[in-house]
């Protein structure tokens, strides 16, 4: 969702254990706040549910997710455009939460494992136990590799989660849900450059694209608990697969659950550009902007800015370039409305417009300024390739 769609990350879905019918209305209430970017609200549901059951390990999975994806969403790391092109997550700046908390989510976590590993130990066989805990690992590993960027601490706690829910997997073979980390593992493992490969190759995770994909698709059709989830990372997956026209179901579909996700739809517009029709690309943008003007629930939250850099890329890309260079600079104009990479991408398509027509001297300007803006961004690295060869298209 503008998801996600991010190594190692796990959701922890509904959870196995028998609930109270208390604990289980919040509990949904507060994934459906969740997957509506309500961050808050959910954060305050999980909260009320472990005051009732705090022996629950998936409880506490579930606080910890929703304060790392809070944290995730303010700083534009939710938006799957960011990690569309090949292993861009690799050189995406490290986010910097503040100590409190990074400690809190680290408790949650801690927590949770040690109510898992308890049951554990009663029963190794456990499938509640097991599911959690390799929730908790998966939770933990992604924070180490997008929060921290440690790669290593990363991949030891994936190489964990793998374990538990190839165990799991063992437990109950009919348990289709089990089978989601092992898909993202193969295909996120099958992606990395050789370098990092080889860390995998040292977990065991030989890693495959295509068989991570086909597992992640079975999970999307068959599972019971992580079917959201799975069709989540299939978004993510087909986008950088550049097959977005076998996303745009699944986009469509998340939009009708979650209509609050405003997310969702600028994610249905860029799938259209992506599958070729700028045409319903654009007209996706628009009803976000329709949207917007009625005070429709969820979208008060979209910064106008947001919106113009959506529809001049699409503009950009179907080469409206008087349009789209109207937009984008609309975006500059209050770059504080935006994300990081957002505001160095407007300044990197403003220099690519201006070279293609042949404003040489303001292009350099463009370019110089999405660099100075956000050093470490991808646009940013790309805009210093036009400052000794002009863009062409």
């Amino acid at each position: 969702m503008r998801l996600l769609p991010i190594p190692f990350l796990l959701l922890a879905a509904l959870p196995l254990a028998a609930q109270s019918p208390g604990e289980q209305g919040l509990v949904e209430q507060g994934f459906d706040h969740f997957y509506n970017l309500e961050y808050p609200e959910a954060i305050a549901c999980f909260e009320q549910a472990i005051a009732q059951n705090p022996s629950s390990p998936d409880l506490h999975n579930h606080l910890a997710q929703t304060l790392v994806f809070q944290e995730m969403f303010r700083d534009g790391a939710l938006e799957s455009e960011l990690v569309s092109g090949n292993n861009s997550f690799l050189r995406r700046a490290r986010m910097e939460p503040s100590p409190a908390l990074e400690q809190r989510f680290l408790l949650e976590v801690d927590r949770a494992m040690s109510l898992a590993q308890e049951r554990l130990k009663i029963n190794a066989n456990d499938p509640g136990a097991l599911y959690a805990l390799g929730i908790s690992y998966g939770l933990r590993s992604n924070y180490y590799w997008i929060v921290k960027k440690s790669w290593r601490d990363s991949l030891r706690d994936a190489t964990a989660a793998r374990r538990l829910h190839n165990h799991l997997s063992e437990v109950e073979p009919q348990n289709v849900d089990a089978r989601l980390v092992q898909g993202l593992d193969d295909y996120i493992v099958g992606s990395l450059p050789w370098h990092y490969r080889m860390l995998g190759f040292l977990a065991g995770i030989h890693g495959d694209k295509e068989k991570g994909i086909k597992t992640v698709q079975e999970v999307a059709q068959n599972g019971k608990l992580d079917r959201i989830d799975a069709e989540v990372f299939l978004c993510a997956l087909y986008r950088r697969e550049n097959q977005a026209a076998r996303a745009l179901p699944l986009v469509q579909d998340l939009i009708v659950r979650f209509p609050r996700n405003f997310l969702l739809r600028l994610e249905l517009s860029q799938m259209y550009s992506m599958a070729g029709d700028g045409v319903r690309g654009l007209a996706a943008a628009e009803e976000i902007v329709r949207l917007k003007n009625a005070h429709a629930p969820g979208y008060d939250r979209v910064p106008w800015e947001r919106i113009y850099f959506q529809e001049g890329t699409i503009q950009f890309w179907y080469r409206n370039f008087e349009q789209a260079l109207e937009n984008l600079k609309k975006v500059t104009a209050a770059p504080q409305n935006v994300d990081l990479n957002t505001g160095a991408f407007a300044w990197l398509r403003i220099g690519q417009i201006n070279d293609l027509g042949h404003h040489r001297s303001e292009a350099l300007q463009s370019y110089q300024k999405a660099i100075d803006y956000a050093p470490q961004a991808e646009a940013s690295q790309e805009a210093r390739k036009y400052l000794s060869e002009p863009y062409h298209r």
